[in-house]
């Protein structure tokens, strides 16, 4: 893979920020676009826009084929069975919502228990919590070993035959971790319980398989992987999806509405109320083209190495606490000693390097971090080493300028 040639396909990534060039490390927040989807959210709006399913003339058709195009990319990316099992949506905050609203509040009852782990995205507890709260299920979680990673012995012991839901993100989006989702998997399976991946941070980085993961439910966002904002996707197993009822309703989920009652298209559509995020799914198919041009296996084997010479170089600072594994996706979280991580984001950004500071929406963990809040570099396919070097030339500098300040 050439990065050079890879970072000329982003525009945003040729320019100063305050008289440095941009140093970009926040992609797990939200990954820069490619010229190729630019253009493509460009050209629909400028030739094909439309509604989609419900004119009959040359545009509506036009948009129609590139919307339904796209589904299938997505289809074939994860390697999903059918196009009934790819939904639209808003994103992997919405599928998981959808998920709970749906399957869970129609299957959890008061006796039964919801797993999860200390290590989740705000956005695969709180539904979780609702759902607990509403049908007084018992939510449990599986304990973190020491370095941020679940053990498979941990996860056999928290998931028992009261097991409904295990909700489980594929990769931490502070430490890194990546989750045997696979052997967790056949763990739920075994004890009649389904599985909901949050897929946000693995997407965009991975090979994903949902069928080789068995995985029952599978989230992601586009924005994380080049896409426009605003578009994302839940893959269900069709046999779950079809007995679920929809959580909006309204225009184009319908088949017919009488004056009492109504009854629902089928799948994926009778998930999909109202018009669709047309432009985000021909941007989220453009995307997609783009990185299956680049190849997944190759973005990950150039992350790999990233992520190993990010490890090296800021474990070379006196001061720096990293957490999370040796072995993780492309994303180091860490902590200067008597240094708040706002005023550690603040003083790079004067360099021109972006990273992300606060609790990443994982209070939860946290709290099990025994911190208020950390810094965050992460990386993408557009990174480069020469990247690492600036972020860690511009940690020592914030570590010398504090350490000048006089309190």
């Amino acid at each position: 893979m050439d990065v050079r040639k890879v970072r000329e396909q982003f525009p945003i990534l040729d320019q100063e920020v305050n008289g440095h060039p941009l140093v970009y490390l926040d992609s797990s927040a939200t990954a820069q676009k490619p010229i190729k989807v630019i253009e493509a959210v460009n050209n629909y709006y400028r030739q094909t826009n439309s509604n989609v399913h419900r004119g009959v003339h040359t545009l509506g058709s036009q948009a129609t084929d590139l919307y339904e195009g796209a589904r299938d990319k997505v289809r074939r990316f994860i390697n999903a069975r059918s196009t009934a099992e790819i939904i639209f949506n808003r994103g992997t905050t919405t599928g998981i919502n959808v998920v709970a609203q749906s399957y869970g509040l129609q299957n959890v009852t008061a006796e039964d228990e919801i797993v999860i782990t200390p290590m989740e995205h705000h956005s695969n507890i709180i539904p979780w919590q609702q759902v607990a709260k509403k049908t007084g299920a018992t939510l449990k979680y599986i304990p973190l070993q020491e370095d941020g990673t679940i053990s498979l012995e941990d996860v056999k012991e928290t998931v028992t035959n009261k097991t409904k839901i295990v909700a489980i993100a594929h990769v931490s989006n502070v430490l890194g971790t990546i989750n045997p989702i696979k052997e967790i998997a056949k763990i739920a399976h075994e004890n009649g319980a389904v599985i909901v991946v949050d897929g946000a941070q693995s997407a965009p980085h991975l090979k994903i398989d949902v069928q080789d993961l068995d995985c029952d439910f599978y989230a992601f966002s586009g924005h994380k992987m080049g896409a426009p904002t605003g578009i994302g996707v839940l893959y269900g197993k069709e046999e779950l999806l079809e007995k679920m009822e929809p959580v909006e309703f309204g225009g184009e989920m319908i088949d017919f509405v009488e004056k009492y009652d109504s009854t629902w298209k089928e799948l994926p559509w009778k998930f999909e109320g109202g018009t669709p995020i047309i432009a985000g799914a021909i941007g989220l198919g453009a995307a997609i083209d783009f990185l299956s041009d680049i190849g997944m296996e190759n973005i990950l084997q150039h992350e790999e190495k990233l992520a190993k010479y990010a490890l090296e170089r800021l474990s070379e600072i006196d001061g720096l606490t990293i957490y999370g594994p040796t072995k993780r996706a492309a994303l180091v979280t860490f902590n200067l000693d008597d240094v708040h991580p706002h005023d550690v984001s603040t003083v790079l950004d004067t360099e021109g390097i972006a990273i992300r500071a606060g609790h990443h929406c994982a209070q939860v963990l946290m709290k099990h971090l025994n911190v208020s809040a950390t810094a965050r570099a992460s990386m993408y396919l557009y990174n480069t080493e020469e990247d690492i070097d600036r972020l860690a030339e511009g940690l020592v500098k914030t570590k010398e300028y504090f350490g000048n300040v006089a309190f």
